[in-house]
């Protein structure tokens, strides 16, 4: 199943030539370091590659944090061990949190990359349900990493998602068939999709308990256009559109699901010389954070893009820049 929250999936081939490859940190980041991005070494195998090595984090001071009890091949359902995928990985949205699968035991933990950290999911969360194979879920952190929610991909959709507070233990379950889209920036609710028999899309959102609070089957400018972000009033979706065009430059709508109702495209300020959107979040107030990623001539991504964006204006102020490692096989920015 494709990941409709990030571009992560991609392999990569090339990577700017200014990127600067820093010795290995400690197992636990200095106050103040946040998670830039993980990522997983590329190796050849014949005529292609496959992910080796641990899974690293680079972090905003420029050093690498390695992960060394974190699963790099993913076990199948059936407890065979696929050298040629990477298992699942998760940054908050704030750098300050990571999630994966512990080689130990084979559960699911979160790091505190500040205090060094790591403790397993609450209850039955940290393990995997019968019949579900470690590459066959979906994660994703909450901006402060302190919800986790775990996606799962059975073949019938019926086996329900799991949203795990990590500071109480409760557990709040969602519907199977909807697939994860993101969290409010509180993370207070989650923003979920689904296709329906018609074949058109219908968002739902959730809150703490569980409850579905609101749910709309959306117009297709809505659904056809990504990255979407869901506002603390449960019911404010940011959603960016593109145009045909690589020059072209990008528009935010915002999308009310009580009134249904669509605002007047703002295009955003940046120059998107091959240049392209990621993933989008609203932070506290009015304000979105958007995630792009530069290539080369040739399509291969080669860096990273933090922006504040304004909403209101289209202003669109670079926070953060980097290069993405020349040979990493794949990589995962905070909130994917």
């Amino acid at each position: 199943m494709i990941n409709s929250r990030g571009f992560a999936v991609l392999a990569l081939a090339a990577a700017a030539s200014t990127m600067v490859i820093a010795a290995p940190a400690q197992a636990q980041a200095r106050a103040g370091d946040q998670a830039r991005y993980a990522w997983v070494k590329g190796c050849a195998k014949r005529d292609y590659t496959v992910p080796c090595g641990p899974w690293t984090l680079t972090l905003s001071s420029g050093k690498d944090l390695v992960l060394k009890d974190a699963v790099v091949h993913p076990k199948t359902a059936g407890g065979k061990v696929d050298k040629e995928a990477s298992a699942p990985i998760a940054i908050s949205g704030n750098g300050a949190h990571v999630a994966y699968f512990r080689k130990s035991d084979g559960r699911l933990v979160t790091r505190d990359l500040a205090k060094g950290t790591v403790k397993p999911l609450p209850g039955d969360a940290a393990r995997l349900p019968k019949g579900i194979g470690m590459a066959d879920i979906d994660l994703a952190l909450s901006n402060d990493g302190g919800k986790l929610f775990v996606d799962y991909f059975d073949a019938d959709s019926t086996r329900k998602s799991v949203v795990a507070n990590l500071r109480n233990g409760a557990l709040t379950r969602i519907p199977g068939a909807e697939v994860l889209q993101g969290f409010s920036p509180s993370g207070e609710y989650v923003l979920t999709s689904r296709t329906t028999e018609d074949n058109t899309t219908e968002f739902a959102v959730y809150d703490a308990s569980g409850s579905e609070v609101e749910s709309r089957v959306v117009p297709q400018v809505v659904s056809n256009n990504a990255p979407i972000a869901l506002n603390d009033d449960a019911k404010t979706v940011a959603v960016l559109i593109t145009g045909p065009n690589e020059t072209d430059r990008a528009r935010l709508r915002t999308y009310d699901l009580t009134e249904d109702t669509v605002s007047d495209a703002v295009k955003l300020s940046y120059a998107p010389k091959r240049e392209y959107p990621a993933r989008l979040s609203w932070v506290s107030g009015d304000g979105l954070t958007l995630w792009t990623f530069r290539t080369d001539a040739e399509g291969n991504p080669i860096a990273a893009v933090r922006r504040n964006v304004n909403p209101d204006t289209g202003a669109a102020v670079k926070q953060d820049s980097f290069s993405l490692r020349k040979n990493a096989w794949t990589w995962w920015l905070p909130g994917d």
